[in-house]
């Protein structure tokens, strides 16, 4: 029993190490990565951009959520794929996670994780809602 213990508890160490690597150092939306993301989803035409500031709220998993929708699944992966283009170009970096799909493509660079919604799908899912304690900002087609 000692031993399943103590497993458990190395597992549960090693495991809080690696996420404490993942979330630093904190980010800002004057960062030139945020500032990026949100270009390359204006480029694409993306619609209804917002940023979530998730830092202040402990349990969150990243800094930032940025939130947008398209009309299509072409247009969901033409920002997607423009976002991972103008964010390697632009900041040297890949996404940690990529996960394409026809209604909602989520990429994670770490310390913002970008969803990219049909409108249907945004509206079932609520992220805005679900993180209602976090700080909303438009980000405005201009």
């Amino acid at each position: 029993m000692n031993k399943i213990i103590n497993e458990l508890l190395l597992e549960k160490s090693t495991t809080d190490s690696k996420a404490s690597t993942k979330r630093s150092p904190r980010l800002t939306q004057n960062s030139k990565l945020f500032k990026t993301v949100v270009n390359a989803i204006k480029d694409k035409k993306g619609e209804s951009i917002i940023s979530l500031d998730l830092r202040n709220i402990d349990e969150a998993v990243a800094d930032f959520f940025i939130v947008c929708e398209a009309q299509s699944s072409t247009q969901i992966h033409a920002i997607a794929a423009n976002i991972e283009k103008e964010v390697k170009d632009n900041c040297d970096e890949k996404a940690y996670h990529t996960s394409y799909g026809p209604h909602w493509t989520l990429i994670d660079f770490v310390n913002i994780v970008v969803h990219v919604f049909d409108r249907d799908q945004r509206k079932f899912y609520d992220i805005e809602g679900l993180w209602a304690d976090a700080k909303h900002t438009e980000h405005l087609d201009k």
